[in-house]
C-alpha cells in the first residue's frame, strides 16, 4: 500500500495551530470574565455562568468538528471550515471602531438591574464570542481528525495533550503576565491579533488537509484495522459519567474557592489549571496515572473536604486552598486516566471527544443552573464528592484486566470502601443539617445562600441573624426597645457610628447616608426625623427580607427617616444617577470571604468621590477573616490626595461586635485631635508602616498585596 508521506513542515503546522487555538481559547474566557464581572456584582456565579457557556460551546464546536470530519471529501471539509474562519474573522472587523476592542462590548452593554443575571451574561457571550469561539472550539478535534488523515501511522493523541498544554499556558500567562500589563480594551486587541495569526494557521492547515487524496484516507482506516472496535453504548456512558464528575468537581471546587476568598482570575485559574494538567499528564504521559497512587488519595481528600466543610470557617485559608485543589487534581486524574484507559481508535477520535465535552457541558449545567433552581444550598460539591468516590468504585469493579472479584479478600475491600462511602455521606449528611436544622428562612438565588435562624443570645435575648454561606451580615433582636438600636458590627463607636455622628455636629443636623450593601438594613437605625437614606443592593433576595407588608428585619419600616433602596450594582448605579451628595457614604461589601474587588478601585473610590457632600465621609466596612484590607484603603487615600483614618470597635456582650473601619475624607477635620473619631483610631503599626500600601484599579488588582499571612 503507498504511503502517503506529507511534506516536511506539515506536522508542525498541525501542532501549532492546535496550540494557537487551545491559548486563545481559554485567555479570552479571562478576558471577558473580567470585563463583565463587575457588570453582575462581583458574584461567584458571574464565573460560574461564564463556564457554563464555554463548555457548552465548547460541546457544539466538538459537534460541528465531529460532524465535518465524518464527511468523505477532504475539500468539502476544507471548503465549509475556511467560510466559518472568514465569518469569524470578519465579525471581528466589523466591530472595530464600535468597541473599545473587537471583543470587549462598550459600557452601553452594561445590564440594567431588572435583567435576570443568568440570561443577560449568556446572552452578552454568545452575541460578543459565540462564532469565534465556535471555530476555536472546533480546532482540538478536527485538526488531529485531519493529523490521522495526513499522517495514519502516528497517533493524534499527542496533539490533545498539546491542546492542553496551550490551554494551561493561557490561564499561566494571563494573570501573571496579561491582566497586570493591559487594560480589558487592549487585552482585547492583542487577542484579536492573536486570532487573525490563528486564522492565518487554520487556514493553512485546512489546505494541506484538503489536499489529501481518497487513496491517504483509505490507507488510514486500513491501517487502523481490527483496532478500530465501536464504542459501546456501554463506553459513551461511561466516558459522559467520568467527564461530569471532573467538570462538577472543576466548578463546585472554584465556587467555593471563590465564596471563601474573592472571585478574581487568579484563583478562578488555579482549579482550571489543574484539570488542564490532569488532562496533560494523563493523555502524554499516561503512567503518571497510577491507580494505586490515585484511587487512595481520591479517598483520603474527599473525605478531607467534607471535615474542611464541618469545620468551616475554623480552617485557616491556607488550608482550605491546600485540601480543595488536592482533592479536584485526584478526582481529575481518576476521571481522566481512566477515560485514557478507555479511549478508542482514531476513527472513533472526534466521537470520543464529543462525549467528553457533552460530560463537561453535563456537569456545568448541573453547577450553573440545576444547582441553584433546585438546591437550597451548595450541594454540589458533597455531591461530586460521593459520585467521584461511587464511579471510581464502578470503573475498577468493571475493569477485567485488574480482577479484583477473583482476588483474595475482595469481599473485604468492597464492604471496606462501602463503609468508607457510608461514613462519606453521613458526615455530609450531618453538615447539611447542621447548617439548616434551625433556620426559620432559606433561599438560594444568584448571589448565593441567604440563611435567617433564631439566635438565643446569652445577655440581650434572642435575635434573628441573616447569613450568606457562611458569613453573618446582620442581625435584629426580637426585645422591643433593643430591635431598633445600631448593633452587631454597626455600634454607635464604630467607623459608621462616629461618622454619623460627626456629620450631624453639634447641631443634631439632618443628613443624608449612602449605604452600598443592605444586609439587615442596621445602619438604618442612625436614621432620624428629616434624614434621608439611600440603600444600594444587588441581591433582590436579601432586599426582599427588609421590605414588603411583613419583612423579617423591620430596620427600614422603623426608622422615621425617609428611605429608598435601589436595587442592582452600586456602581453601575452611581454611574447612572446624579451626583447625591452623600454626607456619609457606607461601603459594606468586603465582610464577606469573598469581595467585589471592583468596588474598591481607584476608579470606584473615585465615583463615590463624585457622589459625596464636599467634606463627607466615605466608610470602608473591612472586617475580614483572610484579607488586610487597611494598606489597600491607605493607598487610595493617598493617591486620591484624602485623610484616612482606621476605627476598631471592639466586643460589648452580644450587642456590638469587633469591626474594622476605614474612614476616608476630603475634610482633613476626621483627623483633628480629641474628635470622637480621633479618639477612637487605631494606630498605624510599625508593621503596618512598614508594608507596601497596593494601589487597585479596574485594570490590575492583586490578591496577593492583601492577604492575612
Amino acid at each position: 500500500m503507498h504511503d502517503p508521506a506529507p511534506r516536511s513542515g506539515t506536522s508542525a503546522l498541525f501542532a501549532a495551530t492546535i496550540g494557537v487555538g487551545a491559548f486563545l481559547l481559554f485567555e479570552v474566557q479571562f478576558i471577558l470574565g473580567k470585563q463583565i464581572l463587575p457588570w453582575f456584582g462581583g458574584a461567584p456565579a458571574v464565573w460560574t455562568t461564564c463556564m457554563l457557556f464555554f463548555q457548552v460551546a465548547l460541546l457544539l464546536g466538538y459537534g460541528y468538528a465531529h460532524g465535518l470530519a465524518g464527511l468523505r471529501s477532504a475539500s468539502r471539509q476544507r471548503t465549509i471550515h475556511l467560510s466559518a474562519l472568514a465569518l469569524a474573522v470578519g465579525l471581528l472587523v466589523l466591530r472595530i471602531g464600535l468597541w473599545p476592542s473587537p471583543i470587549t462590548p462598550s459600557d452601553a452593554w452594561k445590564p440594567g438591574a431588572e435583567a435576570g443575571p443568568i440570561l443577560s451574561i449568556l446572552g452578552l457571550l454568545l452575541f460578543t464570542i459565540g462564532l469565534p469561539f465556535l471555530v476555536l472550539a472546533a480546532t482540538g478535534p478536527l485538526l488531529q481528525a485531519w493529523f490521522a488523515r495526513t499522517f495514519p501511522d502516528r497517533s493524534p493523541y499527542r496533539l490533545y495533550a498539546l491542546s492542553n498544554l496551550g490551554s494551561l499556558l493561557g490561564l499561566v500567562t494571563y494573570p501573571f503576565l496579561i491582566e497586570t500589563r493591559l487594560p480589558v480594551a487592549g487585552q482585547g486587541w492583542l487577542w484579536s491579533a492573536g486570532f487573525a495569526a490563528y486564522g492565518l494557521l487554520c487556514a493553512g492547515a485546512a489546505v494541506v488537509a484538503g489536499r489529501t487524496p481518497t487513496i491517504a484516507i483509505r490507507y488510514a482506516e486500513e491501517v487502523e484495522g481490527a483496532d478500530a472496535r465501536p464504542p459501546s453504548a456501554g463506553d459513551r456512558l461511561l466516558w459522559l459519567g467520568l467527564a461530569a464528575v471532573a467538570s462538577t468537581m472543576l466548578l463546585a471546587i472554584t465556587n467555593q474557592i471563590s465564596l471563601e476568598v474573592a472571585v478574581i482570575p487568579f484563583l478562578w485559574m488555579l482549579p482550571l489549571a489543574l484539570y488542564l494538567l490532569s488532562f496533560i499528564l494523563c493523555f502524554e504521559y499516561e503512567r503518571s496515572y497510577h491507580r494505586g497512587v490515585w484511587l487512595p488519595l481520591l479517598g483520603l481528600s474527599g473525605g478531607a473536604v467534607a471535615a474542611a466543610l464541618l469545620i468551616g470557617v475554623h480552617v485557616p485559608m491556607a488550608g482550605q486552598l491546600a485540601i480543595y485543589l488536592v482533592a479536584l487534581m485526584a478526582y481529575c486524574m481518576v476521571c481522566h486516566g481512566e477515560l485514557v484507559r478507555r479511549k478508542p481508535g482514531p476513527r472513533y477520535l472526534t466521537s470520543f471527544y464529543l462525549t467528553v465535552s457533552a460530560g463537561g457541558a453535563l456537569g456545568g449545567i448541573f453547577t450553573g443552573i440545576i444547582a441553584p433552581t433546585c438546591f437550597l444550598g451548595l450541594w454540589e460539591l458533597p455531591l461530586a464528592l460521593v459520585a467521584g468516590i461511587a464511579l471510581a468504585l464502578v470503573v475498577v469493579d468493571r475493569d477485567p484486566a485488574l480482577g479484583l472479584r477473583r482476588r483474595r479478600g475482595a469481599r473485604g475491600i468492597f464492604g471496606a470502601i462501602g463503609l468508607y462511602l457510608a461514613g462519606l455521606c453521613g458526615a455530609l449528611g450531618y453538615h447539611a443539617w447542621y447548617e439548616y436544622a434551625d433556620n426559620v428562612f432559606v433561599d438560594r438565588g444568584f448571589f448565593g445562600t441567604l440563611r435567617i435562624d433564631l439566635n438565643a443570645g446569652r445577655e440581650s435575648g434572642p435575635y434573628l441573624r441573616l447569613r450568606h454561606g457562611r458569613i453573618i451580615h446582620g442581625i435584629q433582636f426580637v426585645d422591643e426597645d433593643l430591635r431598633r438600636r445600631p448593633n452587631s458590627y454597626y455600634g454607635p463607636k464604630s467607623g459608621v457610628g462616629l461618622g454619623v455622628l460627626h456629620r450631624r455636629g453639634g447641631e443634631g443636623r439632618a443628613i443624608h447616608l449612602g449605604v452600598i450593601g443592605l444586609g439587615t438594613g442596621t445602619i438604618a437605625a442612625y436614621g432620624e426625623a428629616g434624614d434621608r437614606l439611600r440603600f444600594y443592593e444587588i441581591d433582590p433576595d436579601v432586599l426582599a427580607l427588609s421590605a414588603g407588608d411583613d419583612p423579617f428585619f423591620t430596620y427600614l419600616r422603623d426608622t422615621p427617616a425617609e428611605v429608598t433602596t435601589v436595587l442592582g450594582d452600586a456602581r453601575l448605579s452611581l454611574e447612572r444617577e446624579e451626583d447625591q451628595g452623600f454626607d456619609v457614604l457606607v461601603v459594606d461589601a468586603f465582610s464577606s470571604d469573598s469581595i467585589p474587588a471592583h468596588l474598591i478601585t481607584v476608579e470606584a473610590i473615585e465615583l463615590y468621590l463624585r457622589h459625596l457632600a464636599p467634606d463627607g465621609i466615605i466608610a470602608l466596612h473591612i472586617s475580614n477573616r483572610y484579607l488586610d484590607l487597611d494598606p489597600l484603603a491607605r493607598g487610595l487615600a493617598e493617591a486620591l490626595d484624602l485623610a484616612v483614618i482606621h476605627v476598631g470597635d471592639y466586643r460589648d456582650g452580644d450587642r456590638i461586635w469587633p469591626s474594622d473601619w476605614m474612614l476616608l475624607s476630603r475634610d482633613r477635620s476626621i483627623l483633628d485631635e480629641d474628635t470622637p473619631i480621633d479618639k477612637a483610631a487605631t494606630p498605624e503599626s510599625e508593621e503596618s508602616l512598614a508594608r507596601a500600601r497596593p494601589l487597585w484599579t479596574d485594570a490590575s488588582s492583586n490578591l496577593l498585596e492583601v492577604l492575612k499571612l
